[in-house]
């Protein structure tokens, strides 16, 4: 017997088991890299919509909360902030927001859904600072003239109460009014609108 005899069943096995072995580290190594091509649960999370309780806002004052890693406003105006609004359009640069990035249903002259009700991104549009909430009246440092809103102290921007630049600052356009609508009476979801 000068040739061996060669047992196919034996080859046969020896070739499925190594490609059964070769699939399974293919598979560990595909899942991983397809896997990170989908945001991390992290980055889902940083963008996700957020819920705003404005139950407890008072009259005058203003809370921030965090959506997609900047800060978002809301802030409860009075009626004489309200009032006040007018006054700034001779000295505004956008004052009817035309040129601003604002959901069409913030079109308005007090650029939000309910009027008393007020939601921004607290980002200057000039650099990206972050303003200061200012709802003093006619500070020693903003002029006899100031009747409330935000002051960068960054470069210098000035913004009413309804986040409209004023003329002559740094800053190019409006503050940036977030997508949001309302779920009830006293809660807010920032970051979608339909």
């Amino acid at each position: 017997m000068s040739e061996q005899q060669v047992d196919n069943s034996k080859r046969r096995f020896l070739l499925i088991a190594s490609s059964a072995v070769g699939a399974v580290a293919t598979a560990g190594v595909a899942v991983p890299f397809v896997a990170s091509f989908f945001p991390s649960e992290r980055a889902k999370a940083a963008g996700a919509p957020v819920e705003v309780d404005i139950s407890k806002l008072e009259p005058g004052q203003k809370i921030t909360v965090e959506w997609r890693g900047k800060p978002v406003w809301v802030v409860n105006r009075t009626p004489e902030m309200l009032k006040d609004l007018s006054k700034n359009d001779p000295k505004l640069l956008d004052p009817k927001s035309d040129a601003s990035d604002q959901p069409e249903y913030c079109h308005n002259a007090t650029r939000s859904i309910k009027p008393e009700i007020w939601v921004a991104t607290g980002v200057c549009t000039h650099l990206g600072c972050s303003p200061t909430f200012r709802p003093d009246l006619a500070p020693a440092d903003l002029g006899p003239d100031w009747v409330g809103g935000f002051y960068c102290p960054c470069h210098g921007s000035k913004f009413d109460l309804a986040g409209r630049v004023f003329s002559g600052v740094p800053a190019p356009i409006n503050l940036v009014i977030p997508p949001h609508k309302y779920l009830t009476d006293s809660t807010i979801l920032v970051g979608e609108d339909k």
